[in-house]
């Protein structure tokens, strides 16, 4: 999220450091960082140009060395599948790339575009995922790309000090082509935006129940990279969305009584969200319901996986949201669930969701939704809740945390 109000935007986020890290945050995602058509980042075109509308390149460094210092890893947004040109050709087309800030770098012709991009004339060869229509869709298969984009994000982490990345619009690139950044730039985390429409086949409007087909898309992808990136849990978002908003809390158990988003799958690589820079804030594309966020919390922060807060709701909705989802993290870094945690579904109707989950010193209850759940009993206690969520914890608890088995 950027708020116009706050001036430069890298400043404003390093001094929100240490309120992140009271959160239990331990790694932010912030914005593109390069120059772009765009002034939200995403149409890049002088990759080594790093003065933008968040803020300077100094402002950056200082922004990432605020984080760092308290042991929170920054990820750098990564825009890889498009690239906007920065000059025409003898046609008029433009499919001129290169960097004034660095001459000679990332300096490519229409061979680095993909040869059914036929807007930009690309000459490369045919892409590996879906088309982007708004700028040219960058040939991953090209020696010289590979090379120079490699080259570009070891810079980065030079120049900036980022730990690993967060890649856009991955339904364009094949996931090798990720594996291979990833593993070049020795980053130490990475998740793609691998984001699609859900199946729908009622005339109700609803998402089906069964969204294996949606979660299996986004596993393929992240095979592809050979596990090396995670992949932002879209699927989780959708079925919580639908659950919530029509009060059908049954969506959230599968067939086989598991979690229904990829996190049920993979929870390893699973990043679970309720709301992004897309989705909500100004963009507003697929609101979560309103009211209905902290009980979307209660969800992803008890689960396996790897939750993700948005911005927004924790420093720009009031202490209420901050202080509910800093009790959220702290339980479950108390309790240890961690991202291969097991899931015991307890009740999943038409009124409410509850569940077990354990964690390396104890386990978690929680329930969400208007129905009656208590999950009290020898040795729980409750510890938050607001409404319609709540959670228990048993600390010390002496059983088998059977951790997930990732099924890929």
């Amino acid at each position: 999220a950027k708020n116009s109000g706050t001036g430069n935007w890298y400043t404003h986020l390093a001094t929100r450091a240490a309120d992140t890290k009271r959160l239990g945050a331990t790694l932010i995602w912030l914005p593109p960082m390069t120059d772009s058509v765009s002034p939200e980042g995403y149409m890049p075109r002088d990759l080594y140009h790093l003065d933008t509308e968040y803020g300077t390149l100094d402002d950056l460094v200082n922004c990432v060395a605020a984080y760092q210092e308290l042991g929170i890893r920054t990820l750098g947004d990564a825009v890889l599948n498009h690239r906007c040109a920065s000059k025409q050709d003898h046609d008029g087309i433009w499919n001129v790339f290169g960097s004034d800030t660095k001459p000679g770098k990332v300096a490519w012709d229409a061979s680095a575009i993909c040869s059914d991009d036929r807007h930009y004339r690309g000459r490369g060869r045919r892409g590996t995922g879906d088309l982007f229509n708004a700028a040219p869709n960058i040939d991953h298969s090209q020696d010289i790309v590979q090379r120079d984009i490699a080259e570009w994000l070891n810079w980065l982490r030079d120049e900036v000090g980022y730990d690993g990345w967060r890649f856009d619009y991955v339904r364009g690139f094949d996931g090798v082509f990720a594996k291979n950044y990833i593993e070049s730039s020795e980053a130490e985390f990475a998740v793609g935006e691998f984001w699609d429409a859900l199946s729908y086949s009622g005339m109700d409007g609803a998402p089906d129940h069964n969204q294996d087909a949606h979660r299996q898309r986004i596993i393929d992808w992240v095979n592809k990279t050979e596990g090396k990136c995670s992949a932002f849990d879209v699927t989780t978002k959708g079925i919580l969305h639908a659950a919530v908003e029509r009060c059908e809390y049954w969506r959230l158990c599968d067939a086989k009584g598991q979690p229904p988003g990829m996190v049920g799958w993979w929870p390893s690589r699973s990043v679970t969200f309720i709301e992004n820079h897309d989705t909500g804030s100004t963009q507003a594309h697929w609101v979560f319901p309103r009211g209905k966020e902290l009980e979307g919390y209660c969800y992803v922060l008890t689960h396996p996986g790897t939750p993700a807060i948005f911005w927004d709701h924790a420093f720009m909705w009031g202490d209420r949201y901050y202080a509910a989802m800093q009790r959220l993290v702290s339980a479950r870094q108390k309790v240890g669930v961690h991202c291969r945690s097991s899931v015991k579904i307890l009740v999943a109707d038409r009124t409410v969701y509850a569940a077990e989950i354990g964690g390396h010193d104890g386990r978690i209850r929680m329930k969400m939704g208007p129905g009656h759940f208590d999950g009290g009993g020898e040795g729980w206690e409750m510890i938050t809740g607001d409404g319609d969520w709540a959670v228990w914890w048993k600390l010390g608890y002496e059983g088998d945390d059977d951790d997930v088995e990732d099924v890929e």
